[in-house]
């Protein structure tokens, strides 16, 4: 049994939470429970993930994408009012970190593909950020535009899309997980040969052969199952509680 504040204070200073400007809140976005026996982690606090957390008897549901998003309506109505009147009916505390989960260098979602692809020697995409969430590796081996195309659909299990350029080889990669198809720019500063994010947008297109980026959609539930689960590990292990992941397997 651990301490729910104990917790979420472990983590905010962890992830560095407060030091990134989100979309959402970062940490306890609802409260339950104090004592903390049992979380439940999920990629989306999506109404399956909190059935998920209730037949689990949890006391915690920890995810990457939360709730009180910008430009949200303020009313907790309609699919969201349902989602949080479960939660608080079963008193299950709702943990989300967003921003500071895809950039941690270890428990992170860029930090655990670039482990999954074999990506060397880690760079900021952005060097001006401070923390930035996305990033630059290196594959050891050179390959192939198609070989690269194989070995991530191996490692996602997700249909991607390849959207081509005039390069023959890929080595220097850029990446950042999630909605973040338009850092495709930045990559293409960097000099990067290939790009991987999560969604794709029309305009991905043509910025890719333009700019002359192999870009890859391996997509957003994919590429974001991993910081959920590093988290939920070290929170297993620093606070010796029971941790389990629920997968949903999103195509999108």
């Amino acid at each position: 049994m651990a301490n729910l504040y104990d917790i979420v204070q472990w983590c905010n200073q962890t992830l560095k939470a407060n030091e990134f400007k989100d979309y959402a809140p970062n940490g306890l976005q609802i409260e339950g429970k104090r004592e903390v026996h049992k979380i439940v982690c999920a990629v989306t606090a999506s109404e399956t993930a909190i059935d998920a957390a209730i037949a689990q008897q949890a006391d915690a549901l920890l995810v990457h994408h939360g709730y009180f998003w910008k430009g949200e309506a303020y009313p907790i109505t309609g699919m969201r009012g349902n989602r949080i009147k479960k939660l608080i009916q079963n008193n299950i505390s709702l943990i989300a970190y967003h921003l500071p989960l895809d950039a941690h260098p270890d428990l992170g979602n860029n930090a655990a593909i670039a482990e999954l692809i074999d990506l060397q020697n880690l760079e900021a995409l952005d060097p001006a950020e401070k923390h930035s969430i996305g990033n630059i590796a290196y594959l050891s081996n050179p390959m192939s535009p198609a070989e690269f195309k194989a070995k991530l659909q191996g490692i996602f299990d997700f249909d991607i899309i390849h959207l081509q350029c005039d390069k023959t080889t890929i080595q220097k990669v850029g990446f950042c997980t999630g909605g973040a198809q338009d850092f495709i720019n930045k990559a293409a500063q960097q000099n990067c040969d290939a790009y991987i994010s999560g969604e794709i947008s029309e305009r991905t297109f043509y910025e890719a052969k333009e700019l002359g980026v192999h870009y890859f959609a391996c997509g957003h539930h994919a590429t974001e199952r991993y910081g959920v689960q590093r988290l939920a590990k070290a929170i297993a292990h620093q606070f010796d509680i029971e941790t389990e992941y629920f997968e949903l397997n999103n195509p999108i």
